[in-house]
């Protein structure tokens, strides 16, 4: 699976027909729809503004929709690029200005397709690291070490507290999971549980 570096947008034309495809990273369906009424109310243009977006690392997760358009020939197509690309975490929409002529629903399906595509191609990818989470608590004068182990070897700090103990919850690669669980097992003699999520 590959996951966006950064956002890219172009253009496409059919029949006159403006399309503005752009693609960005999207970790939900939640944020996916938020970013599209934002993109609705950005371009204000009258039309369709057609979204697919897939995220997981599996791309588990994935929706679409026609805004409108004859139901199965935009945001669907959209949809099968963004599937077939390989990118998870990501939301394609698809803004169309109508030029004057109509499209037919082959035609809409392929202009939708076309656009899709032209922005995946310009889409800056790399690989998808799997990552994990990591919940503990550990006495306070274990804190500074840890603390510390856990910065070299690049886990990202999600969350502290401090309460009776200190409760930390990390996010690191998947990979790095016993490497994490090793280390607290010699550092609290045993006795740190660690629950690891995805």
């Amino acid at each position: 699976m590959l996951i966006l570096k950064e956002p890219a947008q172009t253009e496409t034309f059919a029949k006159n027909s403006r399309f503005l495809a752009e693609i960005f990273t999207v970790t939900s369906p939640e944020e996916a729809k938020a970013l599209w009424r934002f993109r609705k109310e950005t371009y204000d243009n009258g039309g369709h503004i057609v979204y697919a977006f897939t995220v997981g690392p599996r791309q588990n997760i994935s929706g679409c929709s026609d805004d409108g358009e004859p139901s199965g020939t935009a945001g669907r197509p959209v949809l099968a690029v963004l599937q077939g690309s390989g990118i998870t975490n990501a939301m394609i929409t698809v803004a169309r200005w109508f030029g004057g002529t109509k499209l037919g629903t082959g035609g809409l399906v392929h202009a939708y397709g076309d656009a899709a595509r032209a922005v995946v191609a310009l889409a800056s990818c790399e690989e998808l690291t799997p990552r994990c989470h990591a919940s503990f608590s550990l006495p306070y004068p274990l804190y500074a070490v840890c603390r510390s182990f856990c910065d070299n070897a690049g886990f990202t700090v999600a969350a502290e507290e401090f309460g009776e103990n200190v409760k930390m919850q990390l996010h690191l690669r998947l990979e790095d999971k016993e490497k994490l669980a090793d280390y607290l097992r010699e550092l609290g003699n045993g006795r740190i549980r660690c629950l690891f999520t995805d």
